[in-house]
């Protein structure tokens, strides 16, 4: 693809993003700073740019771009934050927020995944990320707690273990209810009297599964 073509390309993305709902400046900023193009390997490479959701390795996917940008946006992260992500897949996610966040840990049950990642985030210099290969149902007790949380991966309910591991002012943005059918994107604010619950919109992501993947 020329360079002219390119530009236009990433052009129309932003453009995508805002009609879709996507206009914190400082989400949009990072969007735009942090290019898809990596993170999409193989036959669909070429569709990096367009707004759909792409399979990668694994069985999993990486996110449809204004998905991924509600999402961030719905965490209104500052930059003090530190942030977990559970579901690091093309590590796409992990690396926008950590153009927001102070610190980015973010956690898949594939090996393979979090080492393909883990190469993306060296070739960009993105070194507040720690990519860890674990069950991401229990999160990360040893860094807790964390200021974010985002779940990239849909479980019937929020999470007992990572509702634990969210600091009391904190805010958590998940996908929830049945893998087989339509979900539901909820945020999560963590008071001093309990949580609040908000429903953003309908979408569908892969469910959160226990345990190690095989890869």
């Amino acid at each position: 693809m020329s360079e002219p073509d390119l530009a236009t390309r990433k052009m129309q993305f932003l453009y995508a993003l805002r009609s879709r709902g996507v206009t914190d400046k400082r989400v949009l900023g990072a969007m735009e700073e942090i290019d898809r193009g990596p993170f999409v390997r193989g036959l669909f490479a070429d569709r990096a740019y367009e707004d759909m959701p792409l399979p990668i390795a694994c069985g999993q996917t990486i996110s449809q771009p204004s998905v991924v940008g509600l999402m961030t946006q719905a965490l209104q992260i500052t930059p003090r934050d530190k942030v977990l992500e559970i579901g690091t897949g093309s590590g796409y996610q992990a690396a926008i927020l950590a153009k927001l966040a102070r610190r980015v840990y973010t956690i898949d049950r594939h090996r393979r995944l979090v080492r393909e990642a883990r190469a993306i985030f060296e070739d960009l210099d993105l070194h507040t990320i720690t990519a860890i290969t674990g069950d991401g149902s229990h999160g990360l007790p040893d860094q807790a707690p964390f200021d974010r949380i985002i779940v990239t991966a849909a479980a019937e309910d929020p999470p007992g273990p990572l509702l634990a591991q969210l600091k009391e002012g904190g805010i958590m943005v998940l996908p929830v209810g049945q893998s087989d059918a339509v979900q539901s994107l909820i945020r999560v604010h963590k008071t001093a009297t309990g949580l609040e619950y908000d429903e953003l919109r309908d979408v569908r992501f892969v469910p959160l599964l226990e345990g190690l993947g095989k890869e």
